[in-house]
Order: structure tokens, then sequence, then C-alpha cells
């Protein structure tokens, strides 16, 4: 039985789902999620004989929402982690992450490579650190449509999504999925500057098999409080840019992992390709080569619970 706590960790408290005994294994939720949309992961990790935590993490869901901008920064989300591997008692872990949680665990391997045994990412693939911020490249590259920038804006965002939340979510879950009409065109979100994001999204009229009416009643219920934490994520891309300057040109080296949908867009963002294509020689411990779900959208783990479980599996005992 998945269990549910309260943790302090790094100057606030984190809500945690656990189940199972053994090797301790994290599994980072992305945007717009919660712990939930692991769920599908926790009967068959435990099952395979380890120890599974998923938080809400900062921002999200029941944990704590600093009112701060600048302390949903890179460093703050990775010092999450370590705090919260270290207040379960243990000294490493395998940390596992899709879409925003999977440049957490990237970053976490990056470093603190004593701490991780093994690395995964779904959806988004390694840091490679570019020579220019982020949010400025993709602004000038999309004359600031991109939904990066449009997020940055404070409160505009966060105003949309609130508006109807059940609604916002369902629509954004549907449109980044394998099942969404136009998915294996694999578009660049842009958003449309007189009309916001949602309203251009499809709304179907009949949710996809993986992800039912509980599972949004869940979501919706998580984002009760509110979207601007979670998108205070999105408004530190540039200074985590200058902050992880030290490690410009540094590869993760733990073992690690890299699983993606070919229908989600976010493999397809500019230069994207290319690095996925490059990972096996510029990765030493990449454990095999990027693991590509046909059909797939952004959701992996939910999309396709029984290939991404088997993949995991196999790579946590491949690395013991």
């Amino acid at each position: 039985m998945v269990e549910h706590h309260m943790v302090d960790v790094n100057g606030i408290r984190l809500h945690i789902a656990e189940e199972g005994d053994g090797p301790l294994v994290v599994l980072l939720h992305g945007f717009p999620e919660s712990w939930h949309s692991w769920h599908r992961q926790f009967g068959p990790l435990s099952d395979a004989g380890f120890r599974v935590v998923a938080p809400d993490q900062r921002g999200y869901g029941r944990s704590d929402r600093p009112d701060a901008v600048d302390a949903y920064t890179i460093l703050h989300l990775v010092g999450d982690v370590v705090g919260l591997v270290q207040a379960l008692g243990e000294k490493k872990a395998y940390v596992v992450g899709h879409d925003w949680g999977a440049p957490v665990a990237w970053h976490t391997a990056l470093l603190r490579p004593d701490m991780v045994l093994g690395v995964a990412g779904l959806s988004v693939p390694p840091p490679f650190r570019g020579t220019r911020p982020p949010l400025t490249e993709m602004d000038k590259r999309f004359g600031g449509r991109f939904y990066w920038n449009y997020f940055n804006r404070p409160g505009v965002a966060d105003a949309e999504f609130a508006k109807d939340t059940r609604a916002a979510l369902r629509k954004l879950v549907y449109s980044a999925s394998g099942d969404a009409p136009d998915a294996d065109e694999r578009k660049q979100p842009l958003v449309d500057p007189e009309r916001g994001w949602v309203a251009t999204m499809p709304d179907p009229d009949v949710l996809p098999e993986w992800f039912t009416e509980d599972d949004l009643d869940q979501l919706t219920e998580s984002f009760s409080k509110g979207f601007t934490g979670a998108l205070n994520w999105y408004r530190n891309i540039d200074r985590n840019w200058e902050l992880t300057a030290p490690w410009h040109g540094a590869v993760v080296t733990s073992p690690a992992l890299y699983v993606y949908g070919d229908r989600d867009a976010v493999p397809a963002f500019p230069g994207t390709p290319e690095l996925i294509a490059k990972l096996p020689e510029l990765m030493p411990n990449l454990w095999r080569e990027p693991l590509k779900l046909a059909g797939c959208g952004h959701w992996t783990q939910q999309e396709r619970p029984n290939e991404v479980n088997t993949a995991l599996i196999d790579f946590l005992r491949a690395n013991p």
C-alpha cells in the first residue's frame, strides 16, 4: 500500500508517497503533474524489491509553495532531492524524472554523483548547457510565442489555467499525448498571443484509457491552490543557465537511461533530435541507446506504464 507523509527538506515541507523496501528510488514528476503521475510505477517497482518514493515537488500539490520566484532554481530543486534522500535515512538513491523532473534528476546526478546510484530521464534528455540563455534564445526564435516565454510572463498563464482548472488540465494532458489528432506532427508548442494557450487545444469527448476521470480529479485537486508555484520553475530557466555555468561542458557520469515517445513534442525541440542521436557517444555510462516508444506522446510513464516499468526495473537491477 502507498503511504503518505510530510517531510522537512531544505527549509520547506514536502508531501511524499512511499511504498516498498529496498534500495531507494526517487520518482520526480513534471508539469502539470503531481506524485500521482507515477501511481502505475509504485506496485511493479516495490514488487521488484525497491523502496519507491514520489514527492509533490516544491510548488505542487500538498508541498510548500515559497512566494519568491527565485526560490525555484535548479539548485533549490536538486537540494530538495538531496535533502529528501538524507531525510529518508539513505546515503544513495536512484533518481528518475519525467518532464521537469528529468532536468532535476539529471542535475542531481551531475552535481552529486556520489549520491546517485543511477539516473533515468523520461521525455527530457540529459542537460548539455548551451552558449546562450534558453529563454532569450527561444524568444528570438519564435517571436515570444514559445510556451516557455508565455509562462515567463507574471500572472498570465496562472490566470488562464486557473479560470477552469479541470478543463485546462484535461486539454493540456490530451493535447500533449500520443492520442491527440496531430500528435505525429510533433509541432512546436507555440501560444496564440490573442487567445492564450489552452483555448487553442483540442478538448476530448472521452479521455484516453490511460488517463481516467479519477486521474483527472486527483490532478485537479493538486492544483486547487493555483499554478504559480509550478510556473515559477519556468521563470528560472535563464537563471538556471547562469547558475550552472561552473558545470558547462560537464556530463552525467552515473549509469543513465533515457526514454521518450516518438509522438512527444519535447524531443523535437530545436537541437534536441541531434542531441539524442549523439547521446551514446556523449555520455560515458548511458546504459543502452535511448529507448523510443512507438505511438507514445509526452506522458511517458502514464501512456506506456508496462514498457517504462520493464525498462526501469531492468536498469535498476543492472546497476546495483
